[in-house]
């Protein structure tokens, strides 16, 4: 089990947060944050150290870099048991970080609304992916929460270790955050085969699905099943049993 001593936040929907805020002031967990999500915490009343005092750099190029900085993403990738890592935060003023919680911005969202091309390259988070990426990488040390999505999941699993995070929550976590970085650049990679091919088929062919429907076997009755996509979009069942894979 790992405390959860500090935690970093930076999402896009701020509106889910109040709950999973709650349970890290009730065990005591400072926040660190920066930008609109900072002010959005503070609105709830929440103290938060920001991301700029601690790196002593401002965010730039119009909030295109804010937490891409070394003391942030040292303070991510520190392996508690490596000696050198534990130097280099000493000698580097490097504070851990036990929880990143991230929520990236809506690229496919913004897409479908057909935005200008500005808005939808402007969408493509850059930080938010780098964050998840790292935290998930150091899941023996620090749990990541790579979704809004997984907001209540994570709020219940801390409220349930009064404040830490066992390593199996972490790992489950990390896996989690992979698929979310890895759906999220499908729908990059395909916007830009769509705009360089608009009147061809594309060259390469992607499909990244998140949910699957377990069937109630596979070929064989011995045998598992599952249907990745949205079966309930492509038929109404009207009877009969569960469907298996040779149904």
């Amino acid at each position: 089990m790992n405390k959860i001593k500090r935690a970093l936040i930076s999402v896009y929907d701020k509106n889910s947060l109040s709950s999973l805020i709650q349970t890290l002031e009730l065990y005591q967990v400072e926040i660190i944050s920066t930008g609109g999500t900072k002010r959005a915490l503070e609105e709830l009343g929440t103290k938060v150290t920001s991301v700029e005092s601690l790196t002593q750099y401002p965010s730039i190029l119009g909030g295109r870099v804010k937490t891409l900085h070394p003391k942030i993403f040292g303070g991510i990738l520190n392996r508690f048991t490596h000696k050198k890592d534990a130097i280099d935060m000493q000698n580097y003023d490097i504070l851990n970080i036990d929880l990143v919680i991230v929520d990236l911005y809506p690229f496919k969202k913004t897409v479908k609304e057909n935005a200008s091309e500005n808005e939808i390259i402007e969408k493509i988070d850059i930080g938010g992916v780098s964050l998840i990426r790292a935290a998930a990488k150091n899941y023996q040390d620090v749990l990541v929460v790579p979704s809004k999505e997984y907001f209540q999941t994570a709020n219940k699993l801390i409220n349930l270790n009064k404040g830490c995070s066992n390593l199996n929550d972490r790992l489950l976590f990390a896996q989690k955050a992979f698929n979310v970085t890895a759906n999220y650049d499908h729908y990059i990679s395909s916007y830009f085969d769509k705009k360089n091919n608009s009147d061809e088929l594309p060259a390469t062919f992607k499909q990244n699905i998140l949910k699957g429907k377990n069937l109630r076997y596979g070929e064989n009755p011995h045998q598992e099943g599952v249907f990745y996509g949205n079966l309930d979009g492509v038929f109404n069942q009207l009877s009969g049993k569960e469907l298996s894979y040779n149904n």
